[in-house]
């Protein structure tokens, strides 16, 4: 027996990877519906061998559904989401608005299966920032063992973190410049063709943007309320994958031959760290993977324990759609207990 399970933002980067990761990882489901806005309605979507017709969200009734699958931005989820949680079907949702709600757990099924638990208040559960999912996936083992104190992250985040607009932006500034055509940035606020812009979402009153934020308020929630986290977030021209420069202090000592052998061994991460030429990942490599890949792990020798590393995941996939799959089946294992 399985599940009858709702993707909502079906026709969007995030909602496709959705139903793709859904389909490879054989998700135990009965019955699927695609749901997007009134003018995406009857628009064609893969899943698996089959295809979808979408359907208008405003007229879909939810009960009766089990779990849904939101990619459709804090907005309109403000509006459906309490629906879809009121009528019994819990929510998995990954835009920002519920994230920071003490009463809506914000699961990396790696990290903090436990929290899972508290779901039940509202019927929703949050998934994290694409930046924060697969940098906490690197550091919860390691805190485990050596205890985080502070972490000094510099993000390398590609185009598709601002969805389908950013991706076409890229595109279009990279072929009209090599025609002399003048690059005008719509979506980003400069030029992202061969730049990189050090700034992503709005400025908040220190200085720092929202995405910087975002960074610190997930990771304390999902690992530990007393790591310090400080983070320069960074959009590079790349199509797909973030990839982010990881500085960690900790409480104990904790070598970086220590944190590569805890790294090879935990759930999500691939470690590939070889001190030669290519021995490390990029983002070109990450994508359509599950896996978050650390590289360049070494020690620090500018601070008492303290080690440097490198994680590159594909953003849609870990950061977005997988981990949104994996809340799904964790919910499945310990509290639905359908398929």
């Amino acid at each position: 027996m399985g599940y009858r399970v709702v993707v909502a933002g079906a026709t969007g980067n995030v909602g496709r990877e959705m139903l793709n990761i859904l389909a490879e990882r054989e998700f135990p489901i009965d019955e699927i519906a695609a749901l997007a806005s009134r003018r995406s309605l009857g628009t064609e979507v893969s899943f698996g061998d089959k295809t979808l017709k979408t359907k208008d969200i405003d007229d879909f009734d939810f009960s009766g559904w089990d779990i849904a699958l939101f990619a459709i931005g804090s907005g309109p989820t403000k509006t459906y989401a309490p629906k879809a949680a009121a009528a019994g079907c819990v929510v998995i949702d990954n835009s920002s608005l519920y994230r920071y709600d003490p009463d809506v757990p914000l699961i990396v099924p790696e990290c903090n299966p436990d929290a899972i638990d508290g779901y039940a208040k509202k019927n929703i559960i949050a998934n994290p920032n694409c930046s924060t999912a697969q940098m906490v996936v690197a550091l919860k083992p390691l805190h485990d063992r050596a205890k985080i104190r502070r972490v000094v992250v510099s993000t390398y985040q590609s185009t598709s973190g601002a969805g389908k607009e950013g991706m076409d932006e890229l595109w279009i500034q990279t072929k009209g410049i090599f025609v002399n055509d003048e690059p005008t940035p719509q979506k980003f606020t400069k030029q992202i063709a061969f730049n990189v812009i050090p700034h992503i979402d709005v400025f908040l009153d220190d200085g720092s943007t929202k995405e910087e934020w975002k960074m610190v308020v997930e990771t304390k929630k999902i690992i530990d309320p007393s790591i310090k986290v400080t983070a320069t977030c960074v959009r590079v021209p790349v199509f797909v994958g973030h990839s982010e420069a990881v500085n960690i202090e900790f409480e104990e000592e904790l070598s970086a031959d220590e944190a590569r052998k805890i790294l090879r061994e935990a759930p999500g991460c691939m470690v590939i760290d070889k001190r030669e030429d290519g021995g490390y990942v990029t983002p070109v490599e990450c994508v359509g993977d599950f896996a978050t890949y650390i590289s360049r792990i070494r020690d620090d020798s500018t601070i008492e324990n303290g080690i440097n590393m490198w994680v590159v995941s594909d953003n849609l996939r870990k950061g977005a759609a997988l981990n949104a799959v994996q809340i799904a089946e964790l919910l499945g294992q310990r509290v639905l207990k359908k398929g």
